[in-house]
């Protein structure tokens, strides 16, 4: 590994390409990000709201998950084409889609009992139950999963890269970088991934922070 130093000076000798090349795969991987955690709510409502539907399709939820990502790459490179950025947006929003998905849901079903009683004794409907609790005790759940989509979601790209695309693209360059023996100089394409995906994470924690402020486990953070 180069010394940090040396990884430090090519970053700073580069930084103009880095971040024009660290935007283009950033703007992948937040497509892929919007895509996967978007299908990734819906299908955990559809779950919470019908339980058989779950119980018939999770199996086969979780046995998706279990193939690498690196199998699904050339797939997605080969139906929408190398050069076409849906390709790596569709493999990061496959790696964004589980956790989004089993949080959200785990989040949706794990409302405590006397809740839903004490809602049903109010002739609470389905959709009132849901918009009322179901969904807000989720949302400490869903921000869990959404925090981890961001770095899945800059992987994603990547990886997608790895197996073609363009030269602007911070993947090939750290390919292409690796192949060539410039070791200091992917270092420093890694070092931009890793930035731009720690304020990925950033952004979503304060989203969270702003949007759950009012939840007990909130409250029970900031008061420790």
């Amino acid at each position: 590994m180069p010394k940090p130093t040396a990884i430090a000076q090519a970053f700073w000798d580069q930084k103009s390409a880095l971040w024009s090349q660290g935007i283009y795969t950033f703007k992948e991987a937040l497509g892929g990000y919007a895509l996967g955690c978007s299908l990734g709510i819906f299908v955990a409502l559809l779950f919470a709201a019908w339980r058989p539907l779950s119980s018939a399709f999770m199996p086969y939820a979780v046995a998706a998950n279990a193939i690498p990502i690196i199998a699904f790459a050339p797939i997605m490179n080969n139906w929408f084409g190398l050069l076409n950025p849906f390709s790596k947006m569709a493999i990061a929003a496959v790696l964004c889609f589980f956790p989004v998905m089993i949080n959200t849901l785990r989040g949706l079903t794990s409302v405590h009992p006397s809740s839903i009683e004490l809602m049903q004794s109010y002739a609470a409907g389905r959709v009132s139950l849901f918009r009322r609790v179901r969904i807000p005790n989720a949302l400490p759940h869903m921000f869990t999963g959404l925090k981890v989509a961001t770095v899945l979601s800059m992987i994603g790209a990547i990886v997608g890269e790895y197996f073609g695309g363009p030269t602007e693209a911070l993947g090939v360059k750290i390919l292409n970088d690796s192949s060539y023996g410039n070791f200091t100089d992917a270092w420093a394409g890694i070092v931009m991934a890793s930035l731009l995906g720690i304020v990925f994470y950033a952004v979503v924690a304060l989203a969270e922070r702003l949007t759950t402020s009012w939840h007990p486990s909130a409250r029970a953070f900031h008061t420790e």
